[in-house]
């Protein structure tokens, strides 16, 4: 008889690892669930042709020169409300029953979220690279050059990043992906309307005008058009990180707690 030979138990993945792994499944999603693309695509062609031609004559006197201001808002309005995708993501796999394997298995217990994140952050350079495009093929020109407008994405994927826990916890709390849309926009409309993205605060009333100067959209849009123009201050830039950071550094604990107690 041969003797038996012992043999090393392999080492555990790691945490990268396990992200990575779930992320590359996220990225599978739009490979087999083709809608999620058109959604991903029409909308923000749909937004960015819709309002600098409408409003572009009456806010700017032209198209174009409101599009120098409105372009870099439509970028942050569009990861805002892309986040809410990944509550509904959530939601979904949670009815089916995926999380209850994944929870089963021995790997980092955020691996799921994080690649949740990743899908995220993929959905977020799409859309942005789409309103990009068709900014420039209508006059856009950002006054910052290449690097500006990378620095301008960096700070997008950071802003996704943030807004996502909010709708990843939604989805752990809620049981429907409907439900989570529904509740989600209806957080969301107030703020990015209510903001600086398409008018200046300067027209509006008094109490609304407060608002908007405090509203994180309005400092995330405010820094954004620094980053492509080339004005931004270390302020402006820090002082829009403060949401996306704050709900990064909440949620993250809250979400493996809600994901541990289920």
């Amino acid at each position: 008889m041969s003797e038996l030979k012992l043999v090393a138990r392999p080492q555990a993945p790691s945490a990268l690892s396990n992200a990575l792994v779930f992320g590359w499944r996220a990225v599978l999603k739009f490979k087999h669930v083709p809608e999620q693309l058109f959604d991903l695509v029409m909308t923000p062609i749909m937004f960015t042709l819709l309002f600098t031609f409408v409003f572009g004559g009456a806010l700017a006197g032209s198209p174009g020169a409101y599009l120098q201001v409105f372009l870099p808002g439509i970028l942050v309005q569009t990861v805002v409300f892309n986040a809410v995708y990944s509550g509904m993501g959530l939601s979904t796999d949670l009815g089916k029953g995926l999380f209850d394997r994944f929870r089963s298995l021995p790997i980092w217990p955020l691996a799921p979220f994080a690649g949740l994140m990743v899908g995220d952050i993929l959905r977020h350079l799409i859309a942005g690279s789409i309103i990009l495009s068709i900014g420039l093929i209508l006059g856009y020109r950002p006054e910052a050059g290449i690097g500006g407008v990378l620095a301008a994405f960096a700070m997008l994927v950071t802003i996704g990043f943030g807004m996502g826990w909010v709708f990843i916890v939604l989805g752990l709390l809620i049981r429907t992906p409907m439900t989570v849309m529904t509740i989600g926009f209806t957080v969301l409309f107030p703020l990015v309307f209510a903001s600086n993205i398409m008018v200046a605060p300067e027209t509006m009333p008094g109490w609304l005008r407060a608002f908007v100067m405090v509203n994180p959209v309005s400092l995330m849009t405010s820094a954004m058009r620094g980053l492509m123009s080339g004005t931004a201050t270390f302020e402006q830039i820090a002082v829009a990180l403060i949401a996306p950071i704050v709900l990064t550094l909440l949620l993250a604990p809250v979400t493996l707690w809600l994901y541990r107690r289920r």
